[in-house]
């Protein structure tokens, strides 16, 4: 028991390990609340795209900034916030289909960034926390940025909770009851986009989607109600940032992926053993 308060308490006497436990958690619940409507809505796609097409933002926040985190956040929040508005705009406007409308402007948006990266010399190891995370080397201010914009997805859900609900359930119903359904689908693009900008420090570009659909999706296969469903991911998502943290630390892999692989571990036991969606119950 000794030992076991001792591997809980010992990372805690560094004052990194305290701001990336709070960051992480943090991350878990947002993400797991505006990825409940990703997973119902099967916008899983768009939220890959979204945060492979944030790239400019960085690489443009980076080469005015120095590699400072200030101008990387408002630059990747303005990016992010873009992408998404231009990806609604093309797939309603043109005549072309939204999967379509998201690959060309993730392509675009993505090959931009990397060539404003390619011209900053150290690129390579600056950018790559941005890639893959670097969540033990978020700052006081990050976890304000984080906390304050974080607050502010959770909030909006909040309001807009029942709208929401119509809207991923039966989107005929929402315009038969005169729910502004345009407006509503812009903002869940808008929350998705801030929740991305919030995490990017924690688990990286290249892992975000992961943050979006794993913890909500394992909740999907043990309850068929949604407030449950967005509680449950939230918690999925907040435990598996504390104990990614505590393998990353202990087991000396990067903390993004120790993250992302404790989701996936409760979505496979989730998947095998869950109460009537599980494999082996069905079995």
């Amino acid at each position: 028991m000794k030992g076991l308060v001792e591997l809980l308490v010992v990372p805690l006497t560094y004052p990194f390990m305290v701001r990336g436990l709070l960051a992480a958690i943090m991350v878990g619940i947002v993400c797991s609340v505006v990825g409940t409507y990703v997973v119902l809505r099967g916008m899983a796609f768009f939220g890959d795209a979204l945060a492979h097409a944030i790239l400019p933002g960085i690489a443009i926040g980076y080469l005015i900034g120095g590699g400072t985190q200030g101008p990387l956040f408002w630059w990747s929040m303005v990016t992010a916030i873009v992408t998404a508005l231009g990806i609604g705009v093309i797939s309603k406007g043109a005549r072309v289909k939204e999967d379509a409308a998201i690959g060309i402007v993730f392509a675009g948006m993505f090959a931009l960034g990397i060539a404003l990266i390619s011209t900053v010399r150290s690129y390579a190891v600056d950018l790559a926390h941005f890639l893959f995370g670097n969540v033990l080397g978020v700052s006081t201010g990050d976890l304000w940025l984080t906390g304050i914009f974080g607050g502010v997805v959770i909030l909006t859900v909040l309001a807009f909770y029942k709208e929401f609900l119509v809207l991923s359930f039966d989107p005929i119903l929402a315009s038969t009851l005169r729910i502004r359904v345009e407006l509503l689908h812009y903002l869940l693009l808008i929350l998705i986009a801030m929740a991305i900008v919030v995490s990017l420090q924690t688990v990286g570009v290249a892992l975000m989607v992961a943050m979006l659909v794993t913890p909500p999706a394992t909740a999907y296969l043990l309850t068929r109600r949604l407030p449950t469903m967005m509680a449950l991911g939230a918690f999925i998502g907040a435990i598996s940032g504390v104990i990614g943290l505590y393998l990353s630390y202990y087991v000396r892999v990067a903390s993004g992926a120790a993250i992302v692989l404790v989701c996936t571990g409760f979505f496979i036991l989730a998947f095998l053993f869950s109460p009537r969606r599980g494999l082996l119950w069905q079995r």
